[in-house]
């Protein structure tokens, strides 16, 4: 859909901050912001002026399924893909070992704007009605760099998007705005999964008892993301008529914080959280009238699909410039087949997981049903997601096992995808 003229002035307004400051050129990432600048310029204008003679024209036959991407999805792609491979992935060996977020990656992101693009255009924002895919692209693109780095970053986003999408409009006046307007954005975190063997999220143990005024929490919840810092909780709970989603500030009498270092994520700081005995006001409740939780596990799952997607191409890109340069009996190892083999594999694996998880979100995108088509990424990119993680050390040998290389790290965190529930959110 064509881009209105204030989204579209705040879209040039963010942009033009970006371009104005200082680090992009000490990242050598001025060149894609300019590009993305005079795109976003070109096509904003060409949109509008053909607004008014195709507003009332139907969609041509070749328009009505395109998974094609628009200029400006393909600049903000190259935009991500320039910040996270000269800035995240440098990152990425000491945010794991300190397993923490540094700081300067907040404040870089926050001049990309992330969070905008999850607040709707009423209140400031970028988000317009469709915005799965791009938010999809976005998480891919960056998971190219890392993707427990880019799962930290997405955080922020991924709580305006269920903010926006799941509360009500008083709740999304009062909570969204500071998405736009803060420096750094809110760190609120997600927290779905529970530590029980086989976790069924439609089999919530946090309940949420209603008395009088408040609700009433207990429960735990495990691996949330960007858990020890954050200062509210969006959190599923089951209320006796199916489960719902809350606003719980960490402060809470009877809640409690604890870090839970994982095999992989270590630079999301996952946490584990205990509630008992915890009250939160009736107002605390997500209030849409519309809720569908199994919508919201799928636009949570879709997201762990698009880091999937990311850090498997990530470790595409990687193997093939390792086999072409490692010799063994006078030429590169590539040149065996049974190399080669693997290293086709791992591309046709990636194509058939990017096709799953695009269609997923157009489909979202276009109000079709998409359930069949989030569940089938899911279970595509959990398994293959981790054998493209576990081919890419086989491929690099003893090297594959040290940490000279960061095929080890994507490996551990690609474990991940078959795991999480929650934490982050389309």
């Amino acid at each position: 859909m064509p881009m209105s003229p204030n989204l579209q002035g705040r879209a040039l307004a963010l942009l033009n901050r970006v371009a104005q400051a200082h680090w992009p050129d000490r990242l050598k990432l001025r060149k894609a912001f300019e590009k993305l600048l005079y795109s976003g310029t070109r096509a904003g204008f060409r949109l509008a002026a053909r607004r008014g003679s195709t507003a009332s024209s139907p969609a041509a036959p070749d328009e009505i399924f395109d998974l094609s991407l628009s200029d400006e999805q393909r600049m903000l792609v190259e935009m991500l893909e320039a910040f996270a491979l000269e800035t995240l992935r440098p990152a990425a060996h000491d945010a794991d070992a300190r397993a923490a977020l540094p700081a300067t990656l907040l404040n870089q992101t926050h001049e990309l704007g992330l969070a905008h693009y999850g607040v709707g255009e009423h209140l400031g924002g970028l988000a317009g009605e469709r915005t799965l895919l791009t938010n999809a692209l976005m998480a891919e693109a960056l998971a190219k760099g890392d993707l427990s780095l880019a799962a930290s970053l997405l955080v922020p986003l991924s709580a305006a998007n269920c903010i926006r999408r799941w509360a009500s409009p008083e709740q999304q006046a009062a909570w969204l705005p500071a998405f736009v307007t803060g420096h750094p954005a809110p760190r609120l975190a997600i927290a779905v999964s529970e530590p029980t063997p086989l976790f069924d999220p439609h089999r919530l143990a946090t309940r949420a008892r209603r008395k009088g005024s408040y609700f009433v929490l207990d429960g735990e919840k495990c691996l949330v993301l960007d858990g020890m810092d954050t200062s509210r909780l969006i959190l599923a709970a089951e209320t006796g008529k199916g489960p719902a989603l809350f606003m719980v500030e960490t402060c809470s009498k009877g809640l409690e914080l604890h870090a839970e270092p994982a095999m992989g994520l270590k630079a999301c700081g996952t946490a584990r959280i205990r509630l008992k005995g915890v009250r939160v006001p009736v107002e605390s409740r997500l209030g849409s009238t519309d809720f569908d939780y199994q919508t919201f596990l799928d636009l949570s799952q879709l997201a762990w699909c698009a880091l999937a997607l990311g850090t498997g191409q990530a470790a595409l890109d990687y193997v093939i410039g390792y086999c072409n340069e490692r010799t063994a009996f006078g030429e590169p190892i590539s040149h065996r087949q049974g190399v080669a083999f693997m290293v086709a594999d791992m591309a046709i694996e990636l194509d058939a997981m990017r096709l799953m998880v695009w269609r997923a979100c157009a489909r979202a995108d276009r109000g079709d049903e998409f359930r069949r088509e989030a569940y089938l990424a899911r279970l595509l990119c959990a398994e293959k997601a981790m054998k493209i993680g576990t081919d890419a050390v086989q491929l690099l040998g003893g090297h594959g096992f040290t940490q000279e290389h960061p095929v080890e790290r994507w490996y551990r965190d690609l474990r991940a995808i078959a795991l999480m529930t929650g934490g982050l959110h389309l």
